[in-house]
Order: structure tokens, then C-alpha cells, then sequence
């Protein structure tokens, strides 16, 4: 058989296996028929695909660009706090993430800490990578430990039931943080289960932060599981955003939705070593979850944790803002991690929108008022200086033909009497 077609049939085998996927993480982790949502797609770098075993990339992504890592981490780089991640396992031969993975388990049959999808390499990654010489790349939260959960592979796709049974886990290992980059538009009558842990995990003072889901091409609002469960406060709801601080085209809007973080052209690591290049609110998740590890890991050494209600209040606090108030595309705005690490004031209650500029404290300062052209009193300035310099003007002129007159009359003899001179 010629190599063309070896090719064929692997890639052809690589885009069933990435079908499977697709349909686990972001379509219905429940047995309940949901509409197919918008697949993390890997995007080419380099003029190449995205492999394992990849290239280091050595510029730092845009992502990461914009923190100031000496703020960041001026207390912790997450030292001590313990991130679940639900997903298709954490490679252990990417030399970036491998010195944080502690332990794992796999719900499909599998090997937690080998990944032959990607997809939770990457999530990791996010959360947790190393910095390495030759690499750009780097997690927001590197000394934070993760969990590889496996609870979906290439060869079986998890259900609500499944991610159900590794949250459970995730709270008998005593766990800071559980990342859910998955979900369902399943209806909520079907996700007794998995509101039952979701509540278990409450219960034990666990963070959970879930992707918004991939399918907001077309901007109808819609729910997805877990993200979208509102009645519970230990749920932090994320969507992706792109540079501009606005939603990333694919980020599912909701009411529902709590918060953004980049989610395009997302770098990070891949199975076997290396980077890849991928988007998706499945990145933009692990983002948001390495920002609330540093702040536990912060809280922590200081002797006073701060429950996940309060952790998902500051987030929202000291997120960018891009308009006055939460709005259903980005939340509150886009996750800072770098002034939630800055500001150590712990919240007593939600965030509230910016006050409105004809507010009585002060806060209605309004901008001046633009002049297009000359001002009246900018006019009577010129033509009083019009006036002044012609009047100087002309009193030169004056002196100036006296002078003149003077000594002209000197050199013809004349006297101040129009008499001539004799000699």
C-alpha cells in the first residue's frame, strides 16, 4: 500500500477520533439527544499541523503577553493547591506539565496520564505548565498540582453519569479546584446526578469552573451543563473572549455566563512534549481556573481560604471590564489575574455595575466639550492682539520717519526752519 494512502486512512482515523471527542466534551455528556456544537478545532502553526510531539513555540502567546508575571507571582505561583481536571487525561511525556501531575484515575478504561486525544493536555497546560528554555509558553498557576480525571478517550465518550462518578472522586481527594472543560444542553430534569455531586463538591468548599460551550456562532442564547447551573455558587461560569476583550465568535452567550477568558489562538501543550496552537472555550476555562488557584494558593498561606463563592466574586471584581455591567457574552468581563492577585480585599457580595454618570457623588464628571474651530474668546484674544501690534506698529512707524527725517535734513543743510546753512 502506497504512503498516500497510509496517510489518508491515519488522517481519516485522527478525524474519527476527533469526532468522538467533539461529541463528548461539547455536545451531551448525558445519553439526551443535544444539537452537535462547535468542535475546538487545532489551528495550524507554522504552515503545520498541529502533532504530538510537537515543536517548542518559542514566542509568548498573546495570552500571556499581557501579564505582568513579576505581579502575578510576586506571593505564589499556586504551591499547595490541588486542580482536578475532568477531561481525556494529562500526557505525562510533556516534560512541562509532567512534574505537576499527582496521581489521576480513568473512568473509560484508559491510563490517566496518557492522552491520545490532547484535549486535556492542553486544559492542563493552561492551568499548570512549567516554563521551559525554548519555549514562550508557560501555565498561569506553575507549581499548582494537577489531577488527570480521565473520563473520556478516543475510544469511548463520557456521559453525564461518568462525570458525574470524577467529580465524586475529585472531592475524596480533597481537592482545591475541579476543571470542567465539557457540557451538555441536555435538559437539567435529566442531570440529577450530576447535580448531586456538583452539590457534594459545594459542600466541600470546591471550586468548579466550566467552559460555556462552543456553540455561539449563530449568538442564540442557550444553556449548557454544567455551566449553566445557576443555583449553585461554587460554579464559575466561563466563555471565551478574544484580544479585543469581546466574545470570541464560536463562545456560547447565556445569561448564565459569569466571566471570559481568552479563548482564540490558545498555545499550550501537547502529548509527547512540545506546544500546539487550539481555541475554544475549553481554554479560555483553564485560564480562569489557573487565576482562582493562585488566589486559594494565596489565602491558603495566609491562614484564611476564601470559599468559592467569594474566589468567583473577585474574579468578577477585578475582571477587565468592557462595559458597565455583566452582560451575556463576556460576563463581568475578561478574568485579570494579575489585579486579582493585587487586591487582597475579600468580597462580601457580587459585583455591581458601574454607577451612572449623573450620580450625585461626584462620579458625574463629564468630559469637556469639544470647540471644532476658534472659540469666542480665543477670537477676542487675536484681535486684541491684532490690536495692540498695530498700534506698536504704528508707533515705530512715527519714530522710525522721524529719525529719518532728521537725519536727512542733517545731511542737506536744512534747519528746523527750512533755512540753508552758509559756510
Amino acid at each position: 500500500m502506497g504512503s498516500r494512502a497510509i496517510g489518508h486512512r491515519a488522517g481519516h482515523r485522527r478525524r474519527a477520533a476527533g469526532a468522538l471527542v467533539t461529541a463528548a466534551c461539547f455536545v451531551g455528556l448525558s445519553c439526551a439527544t443535544a444539537a452537535p456544537a462547535m468542535a475546538d478545532t487545532n489551528v495550524p502553526l507554522n504552515s503545520g499541523e498541529c502533532k504530538f510531539g510537537a515543536d517548542d513555540i518559542k514566542e509568548t502567546p498573546w495570552s500571556l503577553q499581557r501579564l505582568l508575571t513579576n505581579q502575578m507571582w510576586a506571593k505564589t505561583r499556586g504551591k499547595g493547591v490541588r486542580v482536578a481536571v475532568i477531561d481525556t487525561g494529562i500526557d505525562a511525556g510533556n516534560a512541562q506539565i509532567r512534574p505537576n501531575i499527582s496521581g489521576g484515575k480513568s473512568f473509560v478504561g484508559g491510563k490517566p496520564t496518557e492522552d491520545t486525544v490532547g484535549h486535556g493536555t492542553k486544559v492542563a497546560g493552561i492551568i499548570a505548565a512549567r516554563q521551559r528554555a525554548g519555549s514562550g509558553f508557560f501555565g498561569i498557576a506553575p507549581e499548582a498540582k494537577v489531577i488527570p480525571l480521565q473520563q473520556t478517550s478516543d475510544k469511548k465518550a463520557g456521559n453525564a453519569a461518568s462525570l458525574a462518578d470524577a467529580i465524586d472522586y475529585a472531592v475524596s481527594q480533597k481537592v482545591d479546584i475541579i476543571n470542567i472543560s465539557q457540557g451538555t444542553s441536555a435538559s437539567p430534569a435529566r442531570l440529577e446526578l450530576l447535580k448531586t455531586a456538583i452539590r457534594k463538591a459545594a459542600s466541600n468548599n470546591i471550586l468548579i469552573v466550566a467552559s460555556a460551550g462552543n456553540d455561539g456562532a449563530s449568538g442564540v442564547e442557550k444553556n449548557m451543563y454544567p455551566a449553566a447551573f445557576q443555583e449553585f455558587d461554587n460554579v464559575l461560569s466561563v466563555a471565551a473572549s478574544d484580544r479585543n476583550n469581546e466574545r470570541a465568535p464560536f463562545s456560547q452567550p447565556g445569561s448564565w455566563v459569569d466571566i471570559a477568558a481568552p479563548g482564540v489562538d490558545m498555545v499550550s501543550t501537547v502529548p509527547n512534549g512540545g506546544n500546539c496552537v487550539d481555541q475554544g472555550t475549553s481554554f479560555a476555562a483553564p485560564y480562569a481556573a489557573g487565576a482562582a488557584a493562585l488566589l486559594i494558593a494565596k489565602h491558603k498561606d495566609e491562614g484564611q481560604r476564601w470559599t468559592p463563592q467569594e474566589v468567583i466574586w473577585h474574579l468578577e471584581q477585578t475582571a477587565e471590564r468592557v462595559r458597565s455591567k455583566a452582560d451575556h457574552n463576556i460576563g463581568w468581563g475578561v478574568v485579570d489575574p494579575v489585579a486579582a492577585l493585587k487586591d487582597d480585599t475579600k468580597p462580601t457580595a457580587e459585583p455591581q455595575p458601574d454607577k451612572p454618570s449623573n450620580a450625585a457623588d461626584g462620579s458625574n464628571i463629564q468630559p469637556a466639550a469639544i470647540t471644532i474651530g476658534e472659540s469666542p474668546g480665543e477670537r477676542r484674544a487675536r484681535i486684541a492682539i491684532y490690536i495692540v501690534g498695530g498700534g506698536l506698529l504704528a508707533v515705530a512707524a512715527v519714530v522710525g520717519s522721524s529719525i529719518a527725517i532728521r537725519d536727512w535734513r542733517r545731511k542737506t543743510g536744512l534747519t528746523t526752519h527750512g533755512e540753508a546753512k552758509h559756510g
